[in-house]
């Protein structure tokens, strides 16, 4: 059994406080590899720490990152919208946020600032494969129901990640249609990328988020939770992660 242990990590960039959430096995010793887990549109919350607690307990340090500043959750979609395109539509600020994390997690004396990897979820998803394609030295990378355009917004060219990507797409995404998916899957094919595309039968958007069917329920969005589909993606970026930092 782990002994997780966390702690939130405040740091600044452009003058804006981000609120980080750090988890790791205190039962190990040394430093060991730091995987940044990326948040949905709705932000920073207890989802995305929960994932970094995961992958505490497979001895990774979890760095759940805060992209908004300020802790900020929003409530409903209008304010996550809101969020998220602000986010967005500066992709200088984007990149900058996400290397100012990277960098906070190097840092850290309970990570291996050498090996690192990023998850993300939705626009999380998107915003990890961006910074891959954007040149981020990282050794993996795995995006669950992804914004994949996002993946080469703003992009002249794409170079070739040096990371290995794992993508998994759900093949009944509405958000992300199958349209986006291939336009994704050649843009990085081209460059000879290293991909890993997992079609998911049957999921839609949000399949890992166990608050998904609720959500969409609520405010009327093609949302599902997929137990399956949760529990094949996660056991399959293991062997990713795994594979990449041996």
């Amino acid at each position: 059994m782990a002994n997780i242990e966390s702690r939130k990590v405040r740091y600044t960039t452009d003058g804006i406080e981000m609120v980080g959430y750090l988890a790791w096995d205190a039962d190990l010793e040394g430093p060991r590899p730091g995987v940044i887990v990326v948040h949905e549109w709705w932000g920073a919350n207890d989802y995305v720490q929960r994932r970094a607690d995961r992958l505490a307990e497979l001895g990774y340090a979890g760095f759940a990152i805060d992209l908004y500043g300020e802790g900020r959750i929003a409530a409903d979609p209008d304010e996550a919208g809101t969020l998220m395109n602000g986010l967005t539509n500066d992709l200088p600020t984007l990149r900058a946020r996400f290397r100012a994390a990277l960098d906070r997690l190097r840092a850290d004396p309970v990570a291996d600032g050498s090996r690192t990897a990023a998850i993300g979820y939705c626009m999380g998803g998107g915003i990890v494969l961006h910074m891959a394609c954007h040149g981020a030295a990282l050794n993996a990378v795995a995006s669950f129901h992804g914004a994949l355009p996002l993946a080469t917004a703003g992009l002249e060219s794409v170079a070739r990640p040096t990371a290995r990507l794992a993508v998994y797409h759900g093949e009944a995404d509405e958000f992300v249609t199958m349209d986006d998916a291939q336009a994704f899957r050649a843009a990085l094919e081209d460059v000879g990328a290293d991909l890993l595309f997992v079609l998911l039968p049957g999921a839609t958007h949000g399949f890992t988020n166990p608050l998904a069917t609720e959500r969409g329920e609520k405010f009327g969005l093609p949302l599902r939770y997929s137990a399956l589909a949760d529990s094949a993606s996660w056991d399959h970026m293991q062997l990713v992660l795994r594979e990449a930092f041996a």
